[in-house]
């Protein structure tokens, strides 16, 4: 195993490179690729949900162990090209759904919001991710090993090592699994309780128009407990300062104005709800927050930018990948790389149904590797979840529009160009930030990296013929977009909506940057009180019925961590963060499974869900909420039983 002062020459991996066991067989393949689609779709309707995702490698660890226990032996080489597999899924998922949703809010960009478009995107943004890195794991995962901790893919490597050893770590993810869909189903199909209990001030109270509520899902607990209470407190109290104080505040000054506040230009603000003002003005100033907040983190990596670039391009200099003789040391050859990357690009730039020229394919290559190396150092210090991705991909936009703006190209047409720039640069980071940490873990356990690298474009593959397809379901059926009409509760995608507002506002010319620039001062004050702005950004962002269940699932991590005097290891390896991810993907996956229910008609006008629904709660008025909080409190409460109860 790992351990702190090994470096190249002294570490033995677990397996050592003289031997050779089963390693990437047909049903190592077959369970990784299933585990990528499943995790995939889970992560689309996540990212869309809370624009949040998390690691997926040790769930995936943890369940194949589990499933070849029941069908029959397996390696630790095998169960680690499974998660290798499983795991790009994710990361697959994660920067599309950051990126392509913003289609849909751009002008001209929803004819390329089809499933082909999404496929190809997704699949050039996700092996550009894993063909980048190549030339990058001697530099990063072997010659820095014993300083780079690659939080991840250390603690996955731990799974598998436990797996190997003997135990039972899947039962938690079961259980939580298990829960999590009974759970669901019994709220969103038959309506026992209600989903997103909410009150709202009046106007003429002394909090006009201040809203509290919560959508109170298993899987937005789950996301709470595994990222802790620090960082969903942080995110709550962005949610508390647009909902409790900026609404009420701007309700407050508006109710005297008799003339529209720009940028609205008709409805005048004491005729707004709550979720009016916050569409039509907080929205703005958290674009700006989050903008400003990502550059920050930018700026704070950059000096590990610079010794990543520097390293990558000796590491190209030398030409050191791929000439080892022993199995451990073996990776794709470097010009399949090069060629790779060439054709891939030159095939976006062709074909004719996806927005791109020739300045744009050149854009993404440069963009491509630059911040493909920079996520995958900055992942071996501070770890996968906390990838300033956002930052990364709104850094590229702005300087896409730039140039964009400087040649001229300011029409709409060029809006969509942009975005395809961005969504392939954040795909292919987002996966390469998560390839680094698999290419850890393999050489922690002894794997071979060529055979993962092969796993890593199965993976990229697999996910991405699901991944389109799980995202017009969740469209047609939900609904994307906080101005969207399809449902009362659409999927919010607040990152995509982010990307749209920063490409139409710079090409146009016409962002409403008195309120951009309020939520850029609000995230500089929080950096001068030495917070970090990018989760309270995110927060202030998001409506507080997301923030605020992801707040009790942190609240429950603490409870839990006092009750045990210690903290989970960074590589949330515990039974609570076990439990956690059964709870996420539970949630995940009945969403989507609802969401195909809404979409099948059973009669004229009615779905599935219209006719199981009982409403049992629904006319009980304040008393209805109480009771659905209640039951949300009780979810809490069992896992903080869990979580607790096996550490004793």
């Amino acid at each position: 195993m790992a351990q702190n002062g090994q470096n190249e020459k002294t570490f033995k991996p677990y397996i050592a490179a003289t031997d050779f066991i089963p390693e990437f067989t047909p049903k190592a393949i077959i369970l990784g690729a299933l585990f990528g689609i499943i995790f995939g779709a889970a992560t689309v309707y996540l990212g869309l949900k809370v624009g949040l995702t998390v690691s997926a490698s040790i769930p995936i660890a943890v369940l194949a162990i589990a499933v070849f226990k029941k069908i029959g032996k397996s390696t630790i080489l095998e169960n680690n090209i499974v998660q290798t597999i499983g795991s790009a899924g994710e990361s697959v998922a994660a920067g599309v759904v950051f990126t392509i949703p913003a289609l849909l809010f751009l002008d001209g960009g929803i004819e390329y919001f089809e499933y082909f478009q999404i496929f190809v995107l997704a699949l050039a943004g996700g092996i550009l991710g894993v063909l980048f890195m190549v030339p990058l794991r001697r530099s990063l995962i072997v010659k820095e090993h014993g300083v780079l901790p690659y939080p991840e893919g250390t603690a996955c490597a731990d799974v598998l090592v436990a797996g190997e050893k003997g135990g039972n770590l899947a039962q938690k993810v079961y259980y939580g699994l298990g829960i999590s869909f009974g759970y669901k189903v019994l709220m969103s199909v038959f309506g026992l309780w209600k989903e997103a209990p909410a009150y709202t001030f009046s106007k003429d109270s002394a909090l006009p128009n201040g809203t509290v509520m919560g959508e109170i899902s298993p899987e937005l607990l789950g996301v709470g407990y595994i990222i802790g209470p620090k960082i969903a407190g942080i995110m709550v109290a962005g949610g508390v300062l647009s909902w409790l104080v900026l609404i009420p505040l701007i309700t407050l000054i508006g109710s005297g104005l008799e003339t529209a506040f720009p940028p609205v230009k008709a409805q005048l603000i004491r005729d707004m709800s709550a979720r009016e003002i916050w569409g039509n003005y907080i929205r703005y100033i958290g674009a700006g927050a989050v903008t400003f907040g990502g550059i920050m983190t930018l700026i704070k990596t950059l000096p590990t930018i610079v010794s990543a670039f520097k390293d990558s391009i000796g590491d190209f200099k030398a030409g050191s990948a791929g000439k080892s003789t022993l199995r451990t040391e073996k990776d794709l050859p470097l010009v399949f790389v090069l060629v790779g990357a060439v054709v891939l690009v030159a095939f976006m730039a062709i074909i004719p149904s996806i927005p791109t020229n020739l300045l744009s394919a050149i854009m993404i290559v440069v963009f491509g590797f630059f911040f493909v190396t920079v996520s995958s150092r900055i992942v071996g210090i501070i770890g996968s979840s906390s990838n300033p991705i956002s930052g990364m991909t709104i850094a590229t936009l702005m300087a896409t529009s730039l140039i964009f703006v400087g040649l001229g190209w300011t029409g709409s047409a060029h809006q969509p160009i942009a975005l395809v720039v961005g969504s392939i640069v954040c795909i292919a980071a987002a996966n390469a930030g998560a390839t680094s940490q698999d290419l850890k873990t393999g050489y922690i356990v002894g794997a071979t990296p060529i055979k993962q690298q092969y796993g890593l474009i199965i993976g990229v593959v697999a996910s991405s013929v699901v991944i389109g397809a799980t995202m017009l379901i969740l469209n047609n059926a939900i609904g994307i977009g906080a101005d969207s009409t399809v449902s009362a509760n659409p999927l919010p995608a607040p990152q995509a909506t982010l990307m749209a507002t920063v490409i139409k506002g710079l090409l146009s010319q016409d962002l409403p940057w008195g309120l951009v620039v309020t939520g850029m001062g609000i995230s500089a004050v929080l950096e001068l009180a030495g917070v970090r702005s990018l989760p309270f950004a995110v927060g202030a962002y998001l409506p507080l019925s997301t923030t605020a269940p992801i707040f009790l699932g942190g609240l429950v991590k603490w409870f839990v961590e006092k009750k045990n005097s210690s903290k989970e290891d960074d590589g949330e390896i515990g039974p609570g963060a076990l439990f956690s991810s059964g709870l996420i993907a539970g949630g995940s996956l009945t969403g989507i499974l609802l969401a195909v229910l809404i979409a099948t008609e059973v009669e004229a006008g009615k779905n599935v869900i219209d006719v199981l629904h009982v409403g049992l709660v629904e006319g009980l008025g304040g008393a209805g909420d109480l009771i659905s909080l209640g039951v949300f409190v009780l979810l809490g409460y069992g896992l903080y039983k869990v979580a607790t109860k096996t550490q004793k």
